[in-house]
């Protein structure tokens, strides 16, 4: 206030106490004052009413008014004015009172400097302004409070409210005011409220809490807010609370999260992406389709994370959800560990309140497999349309080629003096015509398996007479091995088809090496379960020999692997090969109730495996082909980026009492192991895998356990493979697709190693 003249009412009928004061006050050198000096209380009243004064210096015992009534009415008449009480020695009691009904101070005569005088009048000031302050923000507070949900209120020590506004529903102010919340709400609700309050008033720090309370069987959710009440000392002495119902709040979040839940249970990846293209949405489902979690895929670009190249495809989805709503197609997708998907894509434009479009809604279903199984049944429908059309083709060639080779054998005959030209050129005849007619027999063979004599066969004896004549014939520069079990079972079979199949598979294995290189003949007894023939639509549950012919040649291009089969198509130079080795090797296997699964990388090597149904009469199964025990706890981490594979395997082991982790790649396998390697009793790794193979991660886990035992698999058991894996101390391999009894032999053989 210094610089600002103060003016002052001064309410005073003594002349003498009068002089005194304005003497005072010319003593002050601070500090201007105007002295407006009346002798009544009415005369003060009609000043009042005209005028604005900073303070009112009012003495109590006036002639036209006595006692405390004075000030009332002075303080009714001007509410927004400091009054100052001037009271002789025997009346503090008096002015002591007027300060309870709002009197900002008090001055006992002949006890008045002029500094005293002026510091009371300044503190009057300043108290009155504060007041006028508190006073305009609590009406302000009570504004806002009355249009708003939020129940405030103050507690004690002892936590009894002793202030209340806005009280929940069910509750008035009277019934809560000196309460305790155990006198109000359900013992467990106010114990609780209790325990979050004396945590407050014990630390002196607030504390937010959302609480749910039951009024008059009533349960409604809160937004708790508690901080601890001070006196002007600072000191704690009780709690004011505010507290919001946000009942319709969490109702709609339960909602949401039971419609989340109800979207996390559906396989199909769900996802959201805004109008620029940004994920707002991923479900359990998509987690398990991309693999990305939903914390890395938010705020992600879904094109960029999906490698949706700009194509026809993503430009007609994006153009028709836009435009019409939805959309709905087959796109190519590729996951966190960048293989390629194919899924079943809908697409549908989301709106806001206002009917706007805010956001694209994706639903995609994996059906990789299922396009696989199509592909499985296209090409069996394929092959099965070519051999009836080969079947009719062969039917009429041995009608023509009958004559004619009757007519070759019988000429010779009919002129035995012809001369040795025309002898030459019916040998000539003869042996094109039959030339012909066994190329109508593979035909037939392909198109629905010629019968031959069937009878209980040991497919070892005809594997070793093979591969003598192998030997003796195939050029030195292939090394020839054979690898047959000593008590295989017995097949009902054709020998001389099943010698051709052989041989078919042999010679097509020497042209795939024109340089040189490995052939291998291996056969064994397989018992194929439930989970293999879901694996391939052409087993069938039972016992199998299984011979496999691997090479270590040019291999075979992933585009035609679905054609070898077929009659007449050949990669090899015109006049090199018919096309029918590979149809006659499937249509014998098929006629024997059998089937063939081709494995094949291009530069490394081919692998057939033939599948032939094994027969009663078989010799005694040896301990190891016996039903294996089952496990007994042990934590397998099984690596391998088929889910197909993963899935079949996990069940398979879970069910004979075996635990397992997963990993889709060598370093997440790596991460799993070393979080838990004191945990896993065995890792089944594959060997061909993205990011990083499996050679390379049985190395990195055998530096970090020396002792770790693991069984290496592939689909494709290659001479090669096979000293790769032996090098790194690897001596269990496991051939894809294998069933349940070979992948627990496998187990049991490593776990027993250290045991």
């Amino acid at each position: 206030m210094a610089g600002k003249n103060i003016k002052v009412l001064l309410v005073e009928d003594n002349p003498s106490d009068v002089f005194l004061l304005q003497e005072f006050l010319k003593e002050v050198t601070t500090v201007v004052v105007d002295l407006m000096p009346v002798e009544r209380l009415s005369e003060a009243i009609n000043y009042l009413a005209k005028e604005i004064f900073d303070v009112i210096l009012l003495d109590l015992s006036l002639p036209d008014s006595q006692g405390l009534e004075t000030f009332v009415i002075a303080h009714h008449q001007a509410k927004a004015t400091p009054i100052i009480v001037l009271t002789g020695i025997n009346d503090e009691t008096l002015a002591i009172r007027a300060m309870q009904e709002g009197a900002q101070d008090y001055l006992v005569k002949g006890q008045v400097t002029g500094d005293l005088l002026v510091r009371s009048m300044r503190y009057a000031i300043e108290r009155q302004r504060a007041d006028d302050a508190l006073r305009h923000s609590e009406e302000r507070f009570r504004v806002a409070l009355k249009n708003s949900p939020i129940f405030v209120y103050n507690q004690d020590m002892e936590l009894c409210y002793t202030w209340v506004y806005n009280p929940p529903s069910g509750l008035t102010v009277e019934e809560i005011l000196g309460k305790q919340d155990l006198d109000i709400i359900p013992v467990e609700d106010a114990q609780y409220l209790t325990t979050i309050k004396h945590g407050v008033l014990t630390t002196g720090i607030g504390t937010r809490e959302e609480v749910s309370i039951t009024i008059k069987d009533t349960t409604r959710y809160y937004d708790l807010t508690v901080e601890p009440l001070r006196n002007e000392l600072q000191e704690v002495v009780g709690v004011t609370c505010a507290s919001i119902d946000i009942s319709e709040r969490k109702l709609a979040e339960e909602k949401i999260r039971e419609q989340a839940a109800l979207l996390d249970v559906t396989t199909d990846a769900i996802c959201v992406r805004d109008l620029n293209n940004q994920i707002i949405f991923w479900n359990k489902g998509a987690e398990t389709v991309y693999g990305w979690q939903a914390i890395e895929a938010w705020g992600q670009n879904a094109s960029e994370l999906l490698d949706e190249e700009p194509s026809p495809e993503i430009e007609a989805a994006l153009l028709q959800a836009t435009s019409k709503g939805k959309w709905q197609g087959e796109l190519n997708k590729l996951t966190k560990i960048n293989k390629e998907i194919l899924v079943a894509s809908r697409w549908s434009l989301v709106y806001d309140e206002q009917g706007k479009p805010k956001a694209i809604l994706t639903v995609d279903t994996d059906i990789t497999e299922k396009k696989h199984l199509e592909a499985q049944l296209f090409r069996a429908q394929r092959l099965e349309s070519i051999g009836t059309l080969a079947s009719g083709i062969a039917h009429d060639l041995n009608n023509i080629l009958t004559p004619i080779l009757a007519g070759a054998q019988l000429l010779p005959l009919k002129f035995p003096d012809a001369d040795e030209r025309t002898r030459h050129l019916l040998e000539i005849l003869e042996v094109n015509a039959r030339r012909g007619a066994d190329l109508v027999k593979q035909v037939l063979s392909f198109a629905r398996g010629v019968e031959g004599k069937r009878i209980t066969l040991q497919l070892r004896h005809l594997i070793v007479e093979v591969a003598k004549i192998l030997k003796e014939t195939f050029p030195k520069s292939i090394e020839i091995s054979t690898d047959v079990l000593q008590d295989l079972w017995m097949v009902s079979g054709d020998s001389t088809q099943l010698h051709q199949v052989l041989m078919n598979l042999c010679v097509n294995a020497r042209d795939a090496m024109p340089n040189g290189g490995s052939l291998s003949i291996y056969a064994e007894n397989v018992l194929i379960d439930e989970n293999y023939a879901r694996m391939n639509l052409e087993a069938k549950e039972g016992p199998y020999i299984v011979m496999t012919v691997s090479d270590t040649g040019v291999g075979i291009a992933k585009e035609i692997l679905d054609r070898i089969f077929e009659p007449f198509f050949t990669t090899k130079d015109v006049g090199k090969g018919t096309g029918l080795g590979l149809s006659t090797v499937l249509g014998i296997v098929k006629s024997h109730g059998g089937f063939v699964n081709v494995y094949s990388e291009p530069k490394t090597g081919t692998s057939f495996q033939v599948y032939l149904p094994a027969v009663e009469g078989m010799e005694t199964i040896t301990p190891e082909e016996l039903p294996p025990q089952v496990g007994h706890g042990e934590l397998i981490l099984i690596v391998d980026d088929e889910v197909a594979i993963q899935e079949i395997t996990r069940t398979s082991l879970e069910a004979h009492n075996y635990k397992t982790l997963i990993a889709c790649d060598g370093i997440e396998a790596i991460a799993l192991y070393a979080q838990n390697q004191d945990k896993i009793d065995a890792v089944l790794m594959d060997i061909m895998l993205p990011t990083l193979d499996g050679l390379t991660a049985i190395r990195t886990l055998q530096k970090i356990n020396p002792l770790v035992r693991i069984i290496a698999s592939s689909g494709l058991m290659s001479d090669n493979k096979l000293s790769a894996v032996a090098a790194i101390g690897i001596n269990t391999f496991l051939v894809k697709p294998y069933t349940v009894n070979e992948l627990l032999l496998s187990l049991q053989k490593v776990l027993s190693q250290l045991n």
